[in-house]
């Protein structure tokens, strides 16, 4: 499908973003509606929120490329919705129904991997063919792009590196605190926001959300320096397993705990103790779209081919 219009939209439980971009990325139109909790309803606001966005950017034959950014993933044999946090679209045929609406093909993908896809097309991996998208924040999720194009994998579950184990880990760490997925020790359980946050009160005995800590660690708070220190320390081992199976050309940091500044700067200086190379060159970076690239994300579903002079 060739267009100069490109709409994304993120499908959120409480709202629903959507935006126009035109082919260098600039944004034509931006509009916000709540979410409805029924599903035929969701319908309705998707097909009539892409309508306006279409009106808004002068785009008024329809004809504008359609993603969509979703808390979950489409399962590829029976074309419904599974894992979503928004229930109510579980098990439905949301892409197929929204196409329907539409009269066109939509592309559906995990929003983490939408973070990824905007930051890999014009954000802070924009240079890199092979960029990892890192999600910080009450989860640890990611997705991996290649040349511009989401890699889902077989099982649809590429990029999930929180639910693997802690590596290299030390014998305080062992085994791990219990984590939702039903094993123990997952690298989200140490380094998501959450997670932050029960380390630091299991070693201070203080209740602070992980913002919280990571601002008073460079406030000069010696307790939170502590645990600020164990988080660079835990991600950079992390992501040294990362680099040492996919090695990316760029690594870039979304959610809430990438917010905190300097974050990824020293985890990059610490990747070269950990990864099997001599040399590590890869980049890690703070994402330059924040909340935004899930919605940008899912417009460029529906890539721009690379020229030979972008590879």
């Amino acid at each position: 499908m060739h267009t100069s219009v490109r709409i994304g939209i993120d499908l959120g439980g409480t709202k629903i973003e959507g935006v126009a971009l035109d082919p260098s990325g600039q944004v034509l139109a931006r509009e916000r509606v709540p979410t409805p909790r029924h599903y035929g309803a969701t319908l309705d606001a998707l097909a009539d929120l892409v309508h306006t966005l279409e009106d808004r950017a002068g785009n008024h034959g329809r004809d504008a490329s359609v993603g969509l950014g979703i808390p979950g993933t489409i399962v590829p044999e029976t074309g419904r919705v599974k894992n979503a946090n928004s229930t109510w679209l579980i098990g439905e045929a949301l892409q197929s129904d929204l196409e329907s609406r539409l009269s066109r093909p939509v592309r559906v993908e995990n929003d983490a991997n939408c973070f990824a896809l905007s930051e890999a097309s014009d954000g802070a991996g924009a240079d890199g063919r092979v960029v990892f998208g890192v999600i910080l924040g009450t989860g640890v999720g990611g997705g991996v792009v290649i040349d511009r194009h989401c890699l889902v994998g077989r099982n649809r579950i590429a990029g999930e590196w929180g639910h693997n184990p802690l590596p290299w880990p030390r014998a305080e760490e062992f085994e791990g605190p219990a984590c939702y997925c039903g094993q123990r020790g997952c690298i989200e359980t140490w380094i998501s926001g959450p997670g932050i946050a029960a380390d630091h009160a299991r070693r201070t005995g203080q209740q602070r959300h992980a913002a919280d800590i990571m601002q008073a660690a460079l406030d000069g708070d010696a307790a939170a320096a502590a645990t600020r220190e164990l988080v660079v320390d835990r991600a950079a081992r992390s992501l040294a397993t990362i680099v040492n199976v996919l090695d990316p050309d760029v690594i870039v940091l979304g959610g809430g705990v990438s917010n905190s500044p300097r974050l990824a700067e020293d985890i990059g200086a610490r990747l070269g103790a950990w990864v099997f190379s001599d040399v590590v060159t890869t980049a890690v970076r703070r994402h330059v779209h924040g909340d935004a690239s899930g919605v940008r994300g899912a417009a460029w579903l529906w890539p721009i081919p690379l020229t030979p002079e972008s590879r």
